[in-house]
């Protein structure tokens, strides 16, 4: 991130001029040490977080942010168990960096932590109560252990500089408000469901080891095609001979809705339009990703209902690479190839 520039903005004022950012700020073991995920009659909609003591306390830090800095908004605030997220409006110059604004909530939760930590001198063990109606997930040792914490010195809770994402693109505010906002509605899906979110490792198709999230009965289907669309078909159209993709395409949807499962990493704008078409009819498909997959994996926005609904299964050749921004040709011709190769082979259950 320190070697990031922003060439748009004026010389000297990157990281410091207006914009908006999203900072998410977890706790490094992953512990529920913010709040409890409650859902009222198991109904995901209903989902919320009641925050602890830690919690209020880092929310206290995250709303000072304003009064320290005049010239800094908050636009959405959301509390998780093990997580927060934040998505600040500069909207004039500061003198000091984003990043330095983000780095004194850093330490100032780091405080919270400590003082925290020092305040406690005996937590039960990780329990998940169940009532009639409301489900809570609640929060864990702080050492990251089932035992008590008694006499022991518990890891720091924040160790990790929170992440900050320059937003800049059209549309990409509103999309990360709603991704903010859905937050723990997701997370209580993930909790009443969670075989459709666990990441699967080991799966063999056609030589090949993938990782994989959500439902491997969909590589026990008869028939598999893969969506392609060339770039001999874009260079005609780009010369007004549409046609031929035109019908690609329409070929592609109809297949599916036949009971064709597609397979593909969907790259192109083209066949990105096929995948639209095959979640907004619920349409099962495959997705080639292009990064592997963390525990905590979370599908992306548009695909989240179709993981939950079984519709979609997700995988990756290789494993999770924090620091892989983009996808890269090799990467396309690759993937491209892995959907022929999961088509055209002879899939058996006893693999899954």
């Amino acid at each position: 991130m320190a070697d990031e520039q922003w060439h748009w903005q004026e010389p000297g004022t990157a990281w410091k001029g207006i914009g908006i950012y999203h900072v998410t700020l977890v706790v490094s073991s992953r512990e529920p040490l913010l709040g409890e995920l409650v859902i009222p009659d198991n109904d995901p909609e209903q989902a919320r977080v009641e925050l602890s003591e830690l919690g209020l306390r880092v929310k206290a830090c995250v709303n000072e942010i304003p009064k320290r800095h005049k010239e800094v908004r908050i636009i959405k605030l959301r509390m998780m168990p093990d997580h927060v997220h934040v998505i600040l409006y500069v909207t004039q110059t500061m003198d000091v960096s984003i990043k330095m604004l983000v780095r004194g909530l850093w330490q100032g939760a780091k405080k919270a932590g400590r003082e925290y930590s020092a305040s406690i001198n005996q937590i039960s063990k990780c329990t998940t109560s169940i009532s009639p109606n409301t489900i809570r997930y609640n929060q864990r040792c702080l050492s990251g252990e089932d035992s008590v914490c008694q006499n022991k010195p518990c890891e720091p809770i924040f160790s990790e500089m929170p992440f900050i994402r320059p937003m800049s693109r059209r549309g990409q505010l509103q999309a990360m408000i709603r991704y903010v906002e859905m937050n723990p509605q997701r997370l209580a899906t993930k909790r009443l469901m969670p075989g459709l979110f666990r990441v699967q490792h080991n799966i063999k198709i056609a030589g090949r080891e993938y990782s994989g999230v959500v439902n491997i009965a969909l590589l026990q289907e008869e028939k598999y095609r893969p969506v392609h669309v060339r770039r001999t078909m874009l260079e005609a159209a780009g010369h007004g001979e549409i046609l031929p993709l035109r019908d690609y395409m329409n070929s592609c949807v109809i297949a599916a809705r036949h009971g064709t499962v597609m397979v593909s990493p969907f790259i192109s704008q083209k066949e990105k339009e096929v995948m639209a078409v095959l979640l907004k009819e619920k349409l099962p498909f495959s997705y080639l990703a292009n990064n592997g997959f963390l525990e905590y994996y979370k599908p992306q926005d548009s695909l989240f209902d179709a993981v939950a609904e079984g519709r979609v299964l997700i995988l990756s050749p290789w494993e999770h690479d924090a620091e892989k921004k983009h996808i890269s040709r090799a990467d396309c011709i690759a993937l491209n190839t892995m959907a022929e190769e999961i088509c055209k082979s002879e899939r058996s259950k006893e693999n899954f």
